[in-house]
């Protein structure tokens, strides 16, 4: 841009400043005006910067403010007011456009707006400059703080951000063409501040305890001043050449003059290029041209090793978001006095000022009070002056504020962070690598310090060595970074200098842990894992498989008997409604959506026969629904009435799929229900460490992968960078066996490329392993040809010990767990079946199809099935209907807490807030969502409250009173929150198992004696030596499996086939069969021995009673065995009715203290609690025998299970 193209107003506004005479400038009247007024121009200007590159383009600084600052210094309105331009005109491109722009228009006004920092850069480059700025600042610093106006401090942060600013420009290497030893412009730069003074005043500041609001800012101008600096080279700076140094040059010339040698050497051989077609044509044998014919070579012998079939062909362009990153960081060495003042100024930077800064800036930090990514100087600042020290002379004092677990935290916390956003915002993601790299060096660092305390001659130093090292190796997170980090290298955004420090890193961090290893003997290092919650949701209520629908003929045959019923019941008066509720209020589906469900129990009532409860589950279901009419309106008559019970029962309603006819899927199907919830919770524990087992976690094909990219520039590797290399494939390819892991095609043609080297002789270490692995392989492959075509593939575990041992010798121990293969009919099958209703509507297409498989599958393996057959596209297609609400909006957590204040005076707080709540959610989220927002203190506040009831009036009515009694404790255990059954399974499957017991043994007595009654006697028989011998197998073997009940005579065959039967069997716990897949019914495994033992104990009073006994005695005179049975029976009974009422808090103490004087039965405070009729035979013989006023019966022992609180309730 040239000045005639400026701005009108612009170029008034700086021709106002002043002009230039020889040396001295001279001011205009207007200058302070004039100044001001481009500081306002430069807050106005457009996204361009129209403004900036103008002035820039006129030399305004160059020419106007430089000469103003450094003549005019006096003028202290006009020196602060230059100041402030200067900071506007010296601020980094990057902040004025936000970032490199991408469209070419702007992109070109970012690099002209840099060019111009650049000249400002190379203008400032003087002493005079620089030491009004030093004389400025020091004169500030004399201030004391009462002293110092807020005009002062703002001065001060102006001129720090200045300097910071101009050493922020980054050099132009094209331009300046300058070689190492020789002074770039920014050595020129840190010469002028040298010369000022300004490092002593960046000195005190940085070591003083009244200026630590200045520490960021001083890190931030030390940390650009060693930009292109190397802390190991800085620290030998004036002592000499090194041995070491010496010889590393010596073997890099030796190379150079290898491969020159060699390049002479083929030049000599080659003839001149005179008569170069008369020099032959050959034919290679073996070596296909384009067609089928052999290769022709029309050029000398001595060309042939050069030929390849890539010559000629165009190179592949590779798109610019698919090209490796570019170093952006370039280390030179500067001139020799500017290296020796920097070395300097390290020694006395470490002595006075590291551990007082680094504190005061960790600090800021944690509390927040820098700027964004003001933490990346800070752990450039650890990297560079602990390697410096580590160089010069190690003192660990020196650097002890960063030499401590919480740094290693605070690296690896931001580490992974850093990991964690560039994995998530791509678009910056060239930016988080940057970020991530500077941490990396510093854990890399902090790693190498702690490396060098182990060789110190001081005892307390190598002991916080071990210190700081135990605790290390303990946390999980310090061993898992490096396998993260090689996993997820990503060369697009990463540059090789990275993956360089990564190896580096992970070499030394493995030393470090073998060498703790050995000198330990064991260590003990913790484990965390998550460990998977499932909670299945509650399921609607399933149907009663004897209530299937019948044909149609049949319910017309069954109607007139149903409809003479009704009649009678539809004139009954005394009908009630109160006793039936058409809906299941702990059900998750809300009210409004049960009314088919409602119809499903008419329709069922009607077809088992039970007219008066149909009609009054109709009439009820009127007043809850009543829009719509569907159960009828109002005012309907008794005929409509009777019609439309006709209607409802000849219906065919949608039924839900009961738990008998899932049979044996249902275990499998456990696993991948959709609709249960997975809660995961972090599991700490500890274990003892195998180095071993951890170095395995690197054999994969993602870090060989890495190891092998950094390998193919071994040319401009260090020799330590190739040995890091080196060691980790030998540790994986020898001492774990698994040298079939670099078996690749690539790897193999880098070998070729190191083998076929002149300067092979210089990587003696990677020439013998290259030879080791072809050797290896070599030797495979005389065993195994196929090793040829392995070549072609990155390999894991599995296929190294395939290729190995042999295919297929990894399949013969997982055989059982591998899913049975699908045959052709099978598929056609499948796919007949998926196509036929897929488009019904109602349905689930999946659970369609597993009723109609002839060979038994599960939901998994036909989902599987389908998308790879292409019927589907994902398995997420399949998913089944459900709420996957995972974030609470502040709208929900308003109804929570206005749900929870309206119920929270019920007696079921939780079931009330589940059935009102607008968005459905599980009863364990609403739990943890209050206990969250503080509503209740614990989980026990939201416990379902127990009733209160009165025990009965008679204690003699034992079956009904025991029936009632374990009835309510199972709704007490059911309406108990979800939560306390996940937390612990254990816990969930015995409640589940004495749910299972309580109520089947109570109804399959009736059942039983019925059955006895109906000439049954002998399969109860046979049932119940099943059940027995089925609890003494489990009980000797230790585990369980299904077992089937098949029946070997036509008696038990007939028994198994009667309803009646079949349903003592459901009470009873035994499964049906699976339909299409099973043929007996099975005892399932759930069920334990003991469980097994008292069902079968239940069906032993049906069978002592058809035995012929004697006649019934007169009362009172009952024999005493007889009497003592019944007098246990009532004491047992007098136990579970005051534990009841003790429940239910009715019982006072004194009449608790009575009752048991009254009947001595000792109750454990535990929580349950098993009470057996002859525990206390031999204690009970002396106790006064009541008559009984019923006739006595042959009385079988049985135990009862009290749920009792604790007794501090």
């Amino acid at each position: 841009m040239d000045l005639y193209m400026m701005n009108c107003e612009l170029l008034a506004t700086c021709s106002a400043l002043g002009y230039l005479e020889g040396d001295t400038y001279h001011k205009e009247p207007d200058c302070l005006e004039s100044v001001k007024d481009l500081i306002r121009y430069l807050r106005h200007e457009d996204d361009t910067r129209d403004v900036r590159q103008q002035l820039g383009a006129a030399q305004i600084l160059q020419s106007d403010l430089l000469p103003i600052l450094i003549q005019h210094r006096q003028d202290k309105p006009l020196f602060d007011a230059v100041i402030r331009l200067m900071v506007n005109l010296t601020q980094p491109a990057l902040l004025c456009f936000g970032s490199v722009p991408k469209e070419p228009s702007f992109r070109h006004h970012f690099l002209q707006v840099l060019a111009y920092l650049q000249a400002y850069k190379e203008a400032f480059a003087s002493e005079k400059a620089f030491g009004v700025l030093s004389e400025t600042l020091y004169e500030l610093l004399q201030l004391g703080w009462e002293e110092r106006q807020e005009e002062d401090n703002l001065l001060i942060e102006r001129i720090l951000l200045l300097v910071r600013n101009i050493l922020h420009v980054p050099a132009d290497l094209d331009q300046e063409k300058r070689i190492d030893d020789d002074a770039s412009v920014h050595d020129q730069l840190l010469w002028a501040v040298h010369l000022s003074g300004l490092d002593d005043l960046l000195l005190f500041l940085a070591s003083s305890p009244a200026e630590q609001q200045w520490s960021l800012h001083v890190l931030e101008i030390v940390s650009l001043m060693f930009r292109d600096q190397n802390p190991e080279q800085l620290a030998g700076v004036g002592q000499g050449r090194l041995a070491q140094e010496r010889s590393t040059d010596v073997a890099e010339l030796e190379v150079l003059r290898q491969r020159e040698m060699a390049e002479k050497k083929t030049r000599a051989l080659q003839r001149g290029n005179r008569h170069s077609r008369f020099g032959g044509s050959y034919i290679v044998q073996g070596l296909k041209s384009i067609g089928e014919r052999d290769l022709i070579f029309h050029k000398g012998l001595h060309n042939l090793q050069n030929y390849s079939s890539d010559l000629g062909k165009q190179p592949r362009r590779v798109p610019k978001r698919r090209q490796a990153a570019r170093e952006l960081s370039v280390q030179r060495r500067s001139a020799l006095n500017v290296r020796l003042f920097l070395r300097d100024f390290c020694s006395e930077f470490l002595e006075n000022c590291y551990n007082r800064l680094m504190g005061s800036v960790k600090d800021h930090l944690l509390r927040e009070k820098a700027q964004q990514h003001d933490e990346t100087y800070y752990m450039w600042a650890l990297a560079f002056f602990m390697a410096f020290n580590r160089a010069a002379s190690f003192r660990p004092g020196l650097v002890s504020e960063t030499l401590s677990v919480r740094t290693f935290h605070f690296i690896e916390q931001n580490l992974t962070n850093y990991y964690e956003m560039m994995l998530t915002d791509r678009k910056e993601a060239a930016s988080w690598a940057r970020r991530m790299h500077l941490a990396l060096k510093a854990y890399q660092e902090l790693l190498a310090t702690v490396n060098e305390m182990d060789m110190s001659p001081d005892e307390a130093v190598r002991e916080s060595s071990r210190i700081i090292k135990n605790n290390i190796f303990y946390v999980m997170e310090y061993r898992e970074l490096f396998l993260a980090l090689f996993r997820k290298f990503d060369e697009r955004c990463q540059p090789r200098s990275f993956l360089r420090d990564l190896v580096e890193t992970t070499h030394l961090f493995l030393k470090m842990l073998e060498r703790f290893c050995r000198s330990r003997g064991n260590l003990v290092v913790q484990n965390k894992r998550k460990k998977r919650k499932k909670k299945k949701k509650v399921l609607d209520r399933p149907v009663a498989p004897g209530n299937v629908p019948a044909s149609a003929g049949e319910l017309e045959a069954v109607w007139p008997s149903l409809a003479e019923q009704l009649q009678c019941c539809a004139e009954d008066p005394e009908l009630s409604l109160d006793s039936v509720v058409p809906f299941d209020a702990a059900s998750e589906v809300p009210v409004e959506e049960q009314r088919a469900e409602a119809m499903v129990r008419i329709q069922d009532c009607l077809l088992a026969g039970q007219a008066p409860q149909a009609l009054t589950l109709l009439r009820s279901a009127r007043e809850v629904w009543p829009e719509g009419d569907v159960f009828g309106s109002q005012d309907i008559s008794a005929e409509e009435e009777l019609q439309l019970l006709k209607q409802i029962l000849c219906a065919p309603l949608p039924r839900q799929q009961g738990p008998e006819e899932r049979g044996a899927e249902e275990e499998d199907e456990e696993e991948e229900d959709e609709e249960e919830e997975e809660l995961q919770a972090v599991q700490v524990s500890e274990k003892e460490f195998n180095f071993p087992d951890y170095l395995k976690r690197f054999a994969s094909s993602a870090v060989v992968r890495a190891y092998v990219l950094l390998l193919r520039g071994y040319r401009q590797n260090g020799a330590h960078t190739n040995h890091c290399v080196v060691k980790m494939l030998h540790r994986l390819a020898h001492d774990l066996k698994m040298d079939a892991l670099l078996f690749q095609l690539s790897l193999f043609c880098l070998f070729n490329r190191l083998l076929s080297d002149p300067a092979a002789g210089a990587y003696t270490e990677l020439v013998t392993f290259a030879k080791y692995i072809l050797g290896k392989f070599f030797a495979l492959a005389a065993v195994n040809q196929k090793a040829f075509v392995e070549l072609l593939f990155w390999k894991n575990t599995a296929v190294v010990r395939e290729m190995a041992e042999g295919y297929g010798s990894l399949d013969g121990g997982s055989s059982s767990r591998k899913p049975p293969m699908w045959t052709p009919e099978e598929e056609a099958q499948l796919q007949e079946l998926y196509l036929a209703h897929k488009d019904v509507e109602g349905q689930d297409v999946v659970d369609v199809i597993l009723a109609h498989l002839k060979t038994p599958r599960t939901r998994k393996q036909v989902i599987h099935q389908l998308v790879r057959l292409g019927l589907a596209d994902s398995v997420k297609d399949f998913q089944r209907k459900g709420t996957h609400i995972v974030l609470w909006t502040e709208d929900q957590e308003l109804e929570l807490q206005r749900l929870f204040e309206e119920f929270q005076d019920s007696d079921d707080v939780l079931g009330h807030i589940v059935k009102n709540i607008t968005a459905r959610r599980s009863r364990a989220r609403i739990v943890d969502k209050l206990l969250a927002l503080g509503l209740v203190a614990e989980r026990r506040e939201l416990y379902k409250k127990r009733r209160k009831k009165l025990a009965p009036s008679s204690l003699l009515k034992g079956e009904e009173s025991q029936k009632d009694f374990c009835q309510e404790d199972l709704e007490e255990e059911e309406n108990l929150p979800e939560e306390e059954s996940d937390e612990d399974e254990e816990k969930e499957e015995d409640s589940e198992a004495d749910k299972a017991e309580c109520s089947p043994v109570l109804s399959a007595e009736t059942l039983g004696q019925s059955l006895s009654q109906e000439g049954f006697s002998a399969p109860l028989l046979w049932l119940q030596n099943c059940l027995m011998r089925v609890a003494d197998d489990r009980e000797e073997d230790g585990c369980s499996q299904p077992v089937p009940l098949v029946p070997l005579t036509e008696e038990n065959e007939e028994a198994m086939e009667n309803e009646q039967f079949q349903q003592l069997l459901r009470k009873l716990g035994v499964r049906p069969p699976a339909s299409g897949q099973e043929t007996f019914w099975r005892i399932p495994a759930k069920l334990s021995p003991t469980q097994l033992r008292r069902v079968a104990a239940s069906l032993s009073q049906p069978e002592e009673k058809l035995q012929p006994g004697p006649e019934p005695e007169v009362p009172g005179e009952q024999g005493p065995e007889e009497e003592h049975q019944k007098e246990h029976r009532s004491q047992a009974l007098r136990a579970l009715v005051l534990a009841r009422k003790k429940r239910a808090g009715l019982v006072s103490p004194e009449e608790e203290g009575a009752a048991g004087e009254k009947e001595q039965l000792k109750m454990a405070p535990r929580k349950r609690q098993l009470l057996d009729s002859d525990e206390e035979q031999e204690k009970d013989e002396g106790r006064s025998k009541a008559p009984e006023s019923r006739a006595s019966e042959i009385q079988k022992k049985k135990r009862f299970q009290i749920e009792d609180e604790d007794e501090s309730d």
